[in-house]
């Protein structure tokens, strides 16, 4: 019994196909092999074409299922398929399901003026406490934006989509959409408990806009003849799992219950926390959304905090400091020389443009307490990292606020948290225990297919034969306390 997982990325479309029994991925691809283009028509812009994320999810499909064909895999043992994708995308269908222009992606800025004047307009306080979030520059402010600029395109949209919903609606032929999709479009009254009527009537959308809801898990329709014949595998496969990419990186990593955390660690950096109880930042630093299992009885709440000033830094830091051809490794094993706290040397990272959780200051990265006579380049390297951690300290400490109680700290063995002198210092500062897994986006996906179809009976059940690569505890702490309470008075001037 298999299972098979898509992952829908602005960067390309990755496929995993999983056994059932022992989680073991037997086949993965992804499309286009370089990035998948993003037409920007003007500064800011981001569009994708639908049809190409169809297109590469055939490629891959058709990667994996030769891969299958060598292992000696049947595609008729496929019993579920599950999608992830990248979140707060807008795409506009009409009746007979056609998309009728490009979708605005995530990191489309064009509509931020709409979000930061529905957030003044309908209340700051208002939006927070029943939105969670700022409008901001989420799907619905997108909308807003056709609404104004393209009127002919909006009166022939029947329904307004998210990206995963768009695939889910090619593959079952059903238009459709799940509660935690709507929260990440900032369309849902968490105090209602329905879509916002106030922000739908504020902005002149009618709610018959948007699709039907379907569970995260559970039946969401099943493989059409067309998408069948299209992708080379059986007609009536069910799709039974759907999520946002970070909700699903938390699935993927074993995330669900309050106190516990995602956390990547890349060019940006990511730390995604669940909460168990409706709450939000009253500074709007982190955006809130329904995790996987979010449910009104029993509140499941993702609390997403992005930081763009990350790995960027020590991809900079390996440029510029060091030698020419030194790899990471070599990078860590030099910064390990310097000890705990780099001799007094702070970095603040935050080199890349206007940070949310500094609630969108634009401070620059700045090297602070360097000593001529004392300090090299082993002391800068280590200061970089451990202000990278400090970087994530301070937003779990956001977050911490709102009740998240920091346990455990998921992640994998990826990026940043390759590096031991990043991994300690995490553990060592914030308490927690971090674990390292092995897994991906889309073997998560397959995985939530896996729950969604009852074919296993919880998620202890799914996530039972995750591989763990490493555990992570805290030591050393008063130390690395001690460094990024010295790293926050800099950053607090």
């Amino acid at each position: 019994m298999y299972l098979l997982g898509y992952d829908i990325g602005s960067s390309s479309v990755k496929a995993s196909l999983v056994q059932a029994d022992n989680g073991k991925c037997i086949a993965t691809a992804f499309y286009p092999k370089n990035e998948a283009p993003i037409i920007a028509r003007q500064p800011g812009w981001a569009e994708q074409d639908p049809w190409m994320w169809m297109g590469n999810l055939k490629r891959a499909t058709d990667d994996v299922l030769a891969q299958a064909k060598e292992a000696q895999v049947d595609k008729e043992d496929i019993k579920a398929i599950g999608i992830s994708y990248q979140m707060h995308g807008l795409v506009c269908i009409d009746k007979d399901h056609n998309v009728l222009r490009p979708s605005i992606i995530w990191c489309d800025s064009r509509a931020v003026p709409y979000g930061q004047k529905a957030f003044n307009e309908l209340g700051k306080g208002w939006c927070l406490e029943h939105l969670l979030n700022s409008p901001g520059n989420f799907t619905a402010a997108k909308l807003a934006w056709v609404k104004e600029h393209e009127p002919d395109v909006f009166k022939r949209i029947w329904k307004i989509m998210l990206p995963g919903d768009y695939i889910a609606m090619r593959l079952t032929g059903i238009a459709s959409t799940t509660v935690s999709g709507l929260s990440e479009g900032i369309f849902w009254d968490f105090q209602a408990d329905k879509p916002s009527a106030e922000l739908l009537d504020y902005f002149g959308f009618d709610e018959i806009i948007l699709p039907q809801r379907r569970p995260t898990f559970g039946l969401q329709g099943t493989l059409i003849k067309a998408a069948a014949e299209q992708l080379g595998l059986p007609e009536g496969i069910p799709v039974t799992y759907r999520a946002g990419d970070q909700p699903n990186n938390a699935l993927s990593l074993n995330v669900f219950e309050p106190g516990e955390i995602a956390s990547t660690a890349g060019t940006s950096g990511v730390v995604y926390g669940v909460i168990g109880q409706v709450n939000y930042d009253p500074k709007s630093r982190v955006n809130t959304f329904a995790h996987v299992n979010h449910s009104a009885k029993a509140p499941r709440l993702g609390v997403l905090l992005c930081i763009n000033g990350t790995g960027i830094l020590n991809s900079w830091m390996r440029r510029n400091v060091a030698d020419e051809g030194m790899s990471y490794v070599q990078m860590n094993e030099l910064a390990a020389q310097a000890p705990i706290g780099a001799g007094g040397v702070s970095i603040l990272p935050f080199g890349n443009g206007a940070e949310r959780m500094l609630e969108n200051r634009e401070t620059g990265c700045s090297v602070h307490g360097v000593n001529f006579n004392t300090h090299n380049r082993a002391h800068l390297l280590r200061a970089a990292q451990e202000g990278i951690v400090f970087s994530f300290q301070y937003g779990i400490e956001i977050m911490e606020q709102m009740g998240l109680k920091v346990d455990k700290i998921h992640a994998g063995m990826a990026n940043m948290f390759q590096s031991p002198i990043f991994r300690d210092t995490l553990s060592g500062v914030s308490g927690a225990t971090i674990e390292l897994y092995d897994t991906d986006g889309s073997v998560g996906a397959a995985k939530g297919a896996g729950i969604g179809a009852g074919i296993y009976k919880d998620r202890h059940e799914a996530f039972a034969t995750l591989e763990r690569l490493a555990i992570i505890r805290p030591d050393h702490q008063a130390e690395y306390r001690e460094a990024y309470e010295r790293w926050k008075s800099y950053l607090n001037k």
